[in-house]
């Protein structure tokens, strides 16, 4: 249901029409930058995390790393993206905990020989899952750039564009 306000008016296939805010040049002016300066910022939003996820992406394949065989999915892929990454940080630690008996590095003795083992795959796992957060952080970037310059687009849109004689 449309409830007619002040300066809209309700027609019979209930659409609605609004007339235009009057605004000064000045503030149209003001709103238009600010739209402008958000689709730019979007863009760079976009560009720094399609970058960021680049780099992680080229650093995990120049390692070379593949997913172990008997990994819960991937297996055998290539780790170089935040999917491998992740299968390939759980089969560390299946493997890790298979190795020390279930116990992890902080149950085992001082002494055990499996603990280097232990603090290898945990020292391995953390920097699998810094990858996978760095490449969810590229995703919140890439997102939110292209929020940031929809609404710019959006500011630009219904604000109206001062006209020569305003400028003057």
């Amino acid at each position: 249901m449309v409830f007619p306000t002040k300066g809209t008016t309700v027609t019979s296939t209930s659409s609605v029409s609004t007339s235009a805010v009057a605004v000064s040049p000045t503030k149209a002016r003001i709103v238009r930058w600010i739209g402008f300066l958000g689709i730019l910022g979007g863009l760079v939003m976009i560009v720094a995390g399609g970058v960021v996820w680049g780099m992680v992406s080229g650093q995990l394949s120049d390692e070379r790393i593949t997913v172990a065989e008997d990994a819960a999915f991937l297996g055998g892929s290539p780790v170089a993206g935040p999917f491998s990454a992740f299968a390939q940080a759980d089969i560390i630690n299946h493997h890790a905990l298979e190795a020390s008996g279930g116990k992890t590095y902080a149950e085992l003795d001082q002494d055990d020989p499996v603990r280097a083992t232990m603090m290898n795959a945990s020292f391995l796992r953390a920097s699998l899952f810094t990858s996978v957060v760095s490449f969810g952080v590229a995703v919140f970037a890439i997102g939110t750039g292209l929020l940031l310059g929809l609404m710019g687009w959006a500011l630009i849109a219904i604000t109206p564009r001062p006209s020569r004689a305003d400028a003057v």
